[in-house]
């Protein structure tokens, strides 16, 4: 660039202007350029629900049928909101990914298959880097959705279907920046998404498959089994054990409870530190006492393969600390408390 040039570029006040302070928005002018943009994208949005037509219908039914994975593509604003679409697909039960039309121009194509779907989304439905995909796509016999702004462009009429996201005026002042238009798109993308994980009969137990490391993951996943204490690590005594010996188990063992077995193996009751301290309000001599004269018969209990979730709902439900685990024959296998749930993030 000759200096003229680059002078002119770096102090051209038609580029660089600022205003002076004296003329800058005021508070309420502010609240009010966000609300307008606020209510025009709300209308952008009630304004899809007359686009939830046949289209719609036969997009859905496209994809369900697929052995494929859906494939989203998109430039620039359109291709961030296509990216945020993949991902609320795939985690909802429809495996999808995102390829950027430009880079599929160039090699990446190859990740499309025939068996899979396009999602294109344009808002003008003239997006060059996705129209010079369309010969290849149609001759490879890949079956498209287009997502546009325009039913009329080249990409919708190209598309096998066409779902419509035209908003009246984008929420930016200068009706330029993709705004409403991106906000309808994504909303389109998301009733697609749900629309699918309903016909699927996706389930909260899907949905947490994949997201393993997330909150939600542990605790639909978690179970009673992968938290509990088992083996020698379980506190145990039985009928007839004085209550110091009782008191030294659930010591040793670290839980602030105990089981207390039947002869013949099965669950007697239960003794806590909440029964201890209600055991000193009692007119007992704890030195000569036994378990069975102050433990709570049975007590609540759950199975090894029920979720941790379940377990902790029983657990605030009777307000208790601590539950023992019983197998199919009412024999402790296992015990845990709330600190244990809390350890795993149940809690």
């Amino acid at each position: 660039m000759k200096r003229e040039a680059f002078e002119h570029c770096r102090y051209n006040p038609r580029l660089f202007t600022k205003r002076p302070f004296t003329d800058m928005a005021t508070a309420r002018d502010l609240i009010q350029s966000a609300q307008s943009t606020i209510h025009l994208e709300i209308e952008a949005v009630e304004g899809l629900l007359a686009h939830i037509d046949a289209g719609f219908v036969s997009a859905c039914e496209m994809i369900l049928g697929s052995k494929g994975r859906v494939v989203v593509v998109g430039m620039g604003k359109s291709g961030h909101i296509g990216k945020k679409i993949a991902a609320t697909l795939a985690s909802t039960g429809t495996p999808s990914f995102f390829v950027h039309p430009a880079e599929a121009s160039h090699g990446d194509m190859g990740m499309i298959t025939s068996s899979d779907v396009i999602l294109a989304l344009s808002n003008s439905g003239t997006t060059a880097e996705i129209v010079t995909l369309l010969p290849l796509i149609k001759r490879l016999g890949i079956k498209m959705i287009s997502l546009t702004g325009n039913p009329e462009s080249t990409l919708a009429k190209a598309a096998d279907i066409n779902l419509n996201a035209r908003v009246e005026k984008e929420a930016c002042p200068l009706n330029l920046a993709p705004t409403s238009s991106t906000t309808a798109a994504l909303v389109m993308g998301d009733a697609l998404a749900v629309a699918l994980l309903d016909a699927r009969g996706f389930t909260a137990e899907d949905f947490a498959f994949s997201h393993p490391g997330g909150a939600l993951g542990r605790r639909l996943l978690l179970k009673v089994e992968h938290v509990m204490h088992s083996g020698a690590e379980l506190p145990q005594v039985a009928r007839g054990t004085p209550l110091r010996d009782s008191l030294m188990e659930m010591t040793r063992k670290g839980l602030g409870m105990t089981a207390i077995l039947e002869a013949d193996g099965r669950l007697a009751g239960i003794f806590t530190d909440g029964d201890l301290r209600r055991t000193l309000d009692r007119p007992i001599d704890i030195r000569q006492a036994i378990i069975d004269e102050v433990m709570t018969v049975h007590g609540k209990t759950v199975r090894p393969e029920m979720l941790a979730a379940e377990a902790l709902k029983i657990m605030e439900d009777n307000k208790i600390g601590a539950l023992i685990v019983v197998d199919e024959n009412d024999r402790p296998v296992g015990a845990f408390n709330l600190q244990d749930l809390l350890r795993a993030g149940v809690m």
